[in-house]
């Protein structure tokens, strides 16, 4: 099987599982224990947090480690404006409909079941939100704006510095979803500017389970989960030891190895755009043309159901993805896809080819070699 859908997941790297090992029997301890083996597994939850910020280049206490990504996201949005609207009143909420489902549903449900305000950025043709329509939308009583640092569907990465300047000029929080970015992205929340950015371990050869948000000093939240107090107050329950320090070791690795990865993943990746865009008829790329993740390919291909495109991919031995991975078995198009103007016979037909550490030319010529004409077949089916 070849694999073509890291932006779904990725193996744990073997380092990363290496680290990971002893903490799940030798050194087993509860770190909140007073005992020795609880205080040397807090030292560890401690040394995993500096890791982490060393990367963010953030102080340590400003890291709160959650069960994933989806987590830090609803953490982020629901805290900041729960104890934004307790603290001052304003209740607006900007984001936009090609956000992850962690952050557009949060806020419908902020909308719909706690009487906040949401106002969905206008994105451009690529599905970006640009600095024009943040400022647009800006009013009074923003609370928050989220926008997440590269999407996850079409590759596009969004100008997060320049959002960040825009919401701090207006005294509005500002939180990016940088799950998608931070395998080979910078997430330096310096240069970023942002005041919440969400992270999940599986994205960067982690294991699934572990996530953390970044939370800038001074920035209030309701707490998330309330209990004993762990992470600083904001979510409470036992650290899962294991799983935090193998998302500090997979997290510090992305960071170190980020310009080798992204020199092996790009040429592979316009690679297969090119190819696909020359050789498949009614085919088009979604998301920005330079300015997106360099391992990210991603397509609609006009009358083809996507799901039985996927199918076929499968049995003639590839993995790949139509749009999220949250959205594999919906036969309804994408709202990613949908909110770039597609009609619904482009928009079913939309394919994710994700590239990692492990793919290879060889893969990638099979996989061109094999996608035509297994795209007309799946036409000639449809019709």
């Amino acid at each position: 099987m070849i694999y073509f859908d890291y932006a779904a997941t990725t193996p744990v790297d073997q380092r990363v599982l290496n680290v990971m090992l002893p903490y799940f029997r030798e050194s087993f301890g509860n770190p909140s224990s007073v005992h020795r083996l609880g205080q040397k597994a807090e030292t560890a939850v401690d040394q995993a947090r500096e890791k982490v910020s060393t990367v963010l280049h953030c102080k340590p206490e400003e890291i709160i480690f959650t069960s994933c990504g989806t987590e830090a996201d609803n953490l982020a949005l629901r805290g900041a404006a729960m104890a934004r609207r307790a603290a001052s009143g304003e209740k607006w909420i900007l984001t936009a409909r090609t956000e992850h489902h962690a952050v557009s549903k949060t806020a419908e449900q902020l909308e719909k079941e706690y009487g906040f305000l949401l106002e969905w950025l206008d994105m451009d043709q690529y599905g970006a939100v640009t600095p024009e329509s943040l400022s647009k939308a800006v009013c009074n009583h923003t609370s928050i704006a989220s926008v997440m640092y590269a999407n996850n569907e079409i590759g596009t990465i969004n100008p997060i510095p320049e959002l960040a300047e825009i919401a701090r000029v207006n005294n509005i929080l500002f939180h990016t979803d940088a799950v998608q970015a931070a395998a080979y992205l910078d997430v330096n929340v310096e240069k970023l500017g942002v005041d919440l950015l969400s992270l999940g371990g599986h994205k960067f050869y982690g294991p699934k389970g572990v996530g953390a948000l970044y939370v800038r000093k001074g920035t209030k939240l309701l707490e998330h989960m309330t209990g004993g107090g762990q992470e600083f107050g904001l979510r409470a329950g036992t650290q899962n030891v294991p799983y935090i320090i193998g998302f500090a070791e997979a997290l510090r690795l992305a960071a170190e190895e980020r310009e080798n990865r992204t020199t092996h993943v790009k040429p592979l990746r316009d690679h297969i755009i090119g190819k696909v865009l020359e050789t498949i008829p009614d085919s088009q790329l979604t998301g920005h043309p330079k300015s997106r993740l360099p391992n990210h390919a991603s397509f609609v291909f006009k009358d083809v159901d996507g799901n039985l495109l996927l199918q076929m991919l499968d049995s003639a031995g590839f993995a790949c993805s139509s749009g999220s991975a949250c959205k594999t078995g919906n036969p309804e198009p994408s709202e990613v896809i949908t909110s770039l103007g597609y009609s619904r016979d482009w928009a079913l037909g939309s394919l994710r080819v994700t590239l990692g550490v492990d793919s290879t030319p060889e893969q990638v010529d099979s996989f061109l070699n094999t996608l035509p004409a297994l795209v007309e077949k799946a036409r000639k089916l449809r019709n």
